[in-house]
């Protein structure tokens, strides 16, 4: 092998964890309603509305309570006074109606035509309503910048009206205490109607928040049907169709990865018989037109066979069902370098620099031979192909990290690299870069990105040797078992 052992250009570890193929997602907009916050809604809407109501309710009642005792304490007082008016002299009115003042009452004599005979010029004439008969008539007015209870009274004397006012604080303060002894225990009685609904909402649907984390855990390819039991009874039959919909999903994706296996099966010893007499042909043919057709008949077979060969490999490592089994623990070490040696002749014969770099003597990886080994053969394609005569590429291992976990690989090189705005793209199925002339496929990233998936394992894209080309690097999760113990070379 070319150049093996060799400096890595000044490669740095695999920096941190990255979402599968780099994507990242951002969330939508408007997220959704949660049913937790709906029946929040519609639980404590009602409770709110009750409260505001009740508030409206309590207020009345609060003023209707402190003003009847006022009302005919005031009533009473008014009578008396209209009493002393109407046993004394005219030109004593005034007198009266300023002792009165004294014991915190406001009063005016009118004449039933409305002219003031006497008394506290602020206070408002009557209201034709209040001398449309004997009775007394109180109301609240606003007399300068204070409120008062204003009482309009008959008096005996014919064609005298008495009007006597009293502030209206005391009445207020009371309003405002009764008020508060309606408000208070409702407060409280609904702070504990609401703790008591929002623990038993919190109690209620944790079933759910428990099949939730069920199902964030699962990986995609567990087909298993949900535990209907484990879930509440009005949720069982969306379960049930749930696990439907799985089984008949499963189904559908297995029907797809056996046809794509046994068409992909089918079709290689077709193009490898193709491919065969063609080279057979081409030797024995003379130069000329014929040559060339021969020529294009074998690059077409090639191409043929290799497309073949890596829908197999997407097939075997595309999971739709749950193994059996988490795999046996590899030496990616061994692995590797075995990949390195297997792809130097061709590196070689295109005049491409290839090099083999390690950490440690034995990497521990935890899965499938067979899968592992496509991933390091088209991660060593994608880079050989791509890379220019005279380019460099480094397979370069380690274990452990700024962030710790397990054994990860690197393969980059010195070729003309992805730009940044296509990183995203890379690991889609069938995707070329536009302008690329290379022949290919577009599935060796793709079978990459599955195979890692298939070992929870985490690919990004980084700058290649020396910030020129590419680097795809594979982060592995981290195994503890001892080498000597369970490690198979």
């Amino acid at each position: 092998m070319s150049g093996m052992p060799r400096s890595n250009g000044g490669c740095t570890p695999f920096p941190g964890r990255v979402p599968e193929g780099d994507v990242v997602t951002t969330p939508p907009a408007h997220a959704p309603l949660s049913l937790r916050a709906h029946l929040i809604n519609w639980v404590f809407t009602p409770l709110y509305l009750l409260f505001l109501f009740s508030l409206a309710a309590g207020y009345i009642a609060a003023v209707g309570l402190s003003n009847r005792p006022y009302d005919l304490l005031l009533i009473e007082r008014g009578r008396q006074l209209a009493a002393r008016l109407d046993a004394g002299r005219p030109h004593e009115l005034a007198r009266v109606l300023v002792q009165a003042r004294e014991t915190g009452l406001r009063g005016a004599v009118f004449s039933v035509r409305g002219t003031r005979l006497a008394g506290d010029p602020a206070l408002p004439m009557p209201r034709a309503i209040d001398l449309a008969d004997g009775a007394p008539h109180l109301h609240d007015v606003r007399v300068g910048q204070s409120r008062v209870r204003l009482l309009t009274l008959k008096m005996r004397t014919p064609g005298h009206v008495l009007q006597v006012a009293e502030p209206t604080d005391e009445r207020q303060s009371l309003s405002r205490r009764i008020l508060g002894y309606i408000v208070l225990p409702q407060v409280l009685i609904i702070l504990v109607v609401g703790l008591a609904m929002w623990v038993g909402l919190r109690r209620g649907l944790a079933p759910l928040e428990r099949l939730r984390r069920q199902l964030a855990g699962r990986p995609r390819e567990d087909p298993r049907p949900l535990d209907e039991g484990a879930a509440p009874a009005e949720v069982r039959p969306f379960i049930h169709e749930i696990n439907q919909l799985l089984q008949r999903l499963g189904q559908s994706l297995e029907s797809q990865r056996r046809f794509v296996a046994d068409a992909a099966h089918q079709l290689r010893t077709p193009f490898a018989g193709l491919r065969a007499q063609a080279e057979l042909a081409r030797r024995e043919a003379p130069a000329g037109p014929l040559q060339v057709s021969l020529d294009r008949i074998c690059q077409g077979a090639t191409r043929c066979s290799r497309l073949v060969n890596q829908l197999l490999a997407l097939a075997r490592n595309e999971p739709q069902r749950l193994a059996t089994d988490q795999g046996t623990v590899l030496d990616l070490h061994r692995l590797a370098r075995q990949a390195a040696l297997r792809w130097a002749p061709e590196a070689l014969a295109q005049g491409i620099d290839l090099g083999f770099e390690a950490q440690a003597r034995q990497l521990p990886v935890r899965g499938n031979e067979d899968a592992l080994d496509d991933l390091l053969d088209n991660l060593l394609d994608n880079a050989v192909r791509y890379t220019p005569a005279g380019g460099h590429v480094t397979v370069v291992l380690g274990y452990g990290g700024d962030d710790g976990g397990g054994a990860w690989l690197r393969v980059e090189d010195d070729g003309p690299g992805i730009p940044q705005a296509m990183h995203d793209k890379v690991f889609e199925r069938f995707w070329r870069m536009p302008g690329n002339r290379q022949p290919g496929s577009g599935l060796g990233l793709a079978i990459v990105a599955e195979v890692a998936l298939r070992h929870d394992a985490l690919v990004r894209l980084e700058p290649g040797i020396q910030g020129r080309g590419v680097a795809l690097v594979v982060r592995f999760p981290h195994h503890a078992m001892p080498m000597r113990a369970g490690l198979q070379n």
